[in-house]
């Protein structure tokens, strides 16, 4: 028998925000609603095999390691079991692509892990979050499907490229020049390039050590900040955070990862203090291509979001 049941987890987000008035779409209390909420807001989900779990309530711009952990040690689990069609992640649009390319790199996902926002709060007006709960549930089922996805706007997006272009329109999310998985059409779903997989990180092995010790040896995570370059930078932000003890830097460059003079000879001595750094574009689209000899080393396409949580995993394994 195939299986079929669909579990949710809430991690917080707009997407469970309510507000004083139906029309604020700007003052409103993310993560207050749990995951059965939103099931129960969703009239086309009525009678299906769904189990909701609610992890954390918050507002995605304040996610941190601690939550990242726990949310993929409840995967790993979920993801063992036989009656398992997928799994389905509510979250914040803010940095949802961050914990997307983190559990894409970290997680054995041979059935769907589907990641959901919305963009307007539950109790607005005419809300996005039922129509892309339901889409992201369709996915979770889809037989075939696996790896860490996105579901919104109609679209799925792959876990490893999706970014954030657009801080309010409905359709905020973009997979650049890669276009997306699939796409939903009257609830059924036409499927225009293979699911997402890739070779997991290193990292992983300590992520599954990280479990299995629990809290009598909690994860030490690096240290990773990121440092945008600009007209008028110079090497004091880097200055700082090297007495701050960061252990890796992020440079955002503009355009094809460029990096102001003054900003450049500050990574230069933080390199030579031995801390990790890396160039991004600041744009969201396109990346960094190519590269003189004498570059500072980049990720290629990764947005300095994703950039930030490509070294914090190299830091974790080599740790």
């Amino acid at each position: 028998m195939q299986a079929s049941r669909v579990v949710i987890v809430g991690t917080g987000g707009t997407i469970a925000g309510v507000a004083g008035r139906a029309d604020d779409l700007v003052d409103y209390r993310a993560g207050t609603l749990d995951a059965a909420d939103l099931v129960a807001a969703v009239p086309t989900l009525a009678g299906e095999l769904l189990e909701t779990e609610t992890l954390a309530r918050l507002d995605s711009s304040d996610m941190d390691h601690a939550t990242w952990l726990a949310l993929h040690a409840r995967l790993v689990a979920l993801l063992q079991r036989a009656d398992l069609a997928g799994v389905v992640v509510t979250h914040g649009t803010d940095t949802l692509e961050e914990t997307a390319y983190f559990l894409h790199r970290t997680l054995a996902a041979p059935r769907p892990v589907v990641l959901t926002a919305a963009m307007r709060p539950a109790t607005a007006l005419s809300p996005d979050g039922p129509r892309n709960l339901a889409d992201a549930v369709a996915v979770a089922r889809t037989p075939g499907a696996g790896g860490v996805v996105v579901a919104f706007g109609g679209r799925v997006l792959a876990g490893h490229e999706v970014r954030k272009v657009h801080g309010f329109a409905l359709d905020a999310f973009s997979t650049g020049d890669a276009g997306p998985i699939a796409v939903s059409e009257q609830g059924a779903l036409r499927l225009l390039r293979a699911w997402p997989q890739a070779p997991l990180h290193a990292a992983a092995t300590r992520l599954s050590a990280a479990h299995a010790a629990g809290a009598a040896a909690p994860l030490a995570w690096p240290r990773v900040d990121i440092v945008t370059s600009h007209a008028g930078a110079d090497g004091r932000v880097i200055d700082a955070l090297l007495a701050a003890g960061t252990q890796g830097i992020v440079v955002a460059g503009t355009g094809n990862g460029s990096v102001h003079a003054a900003l450049d000879a500050a990574a230069r001595r933080a390199l030579a203090r031995g801390v990790r750094v890396v160039r991004a574009s600041r744009c969201q689209l396109g990346g960094v291509v190519g590269a003189r000899a004498d570059a500072l080393p980049s990720y290629g396409v990764l947005t300095a979001a994703q950039a930030r949580v490509e070294l914090l995993l190299d830091l974790l394994a080599d740790a």
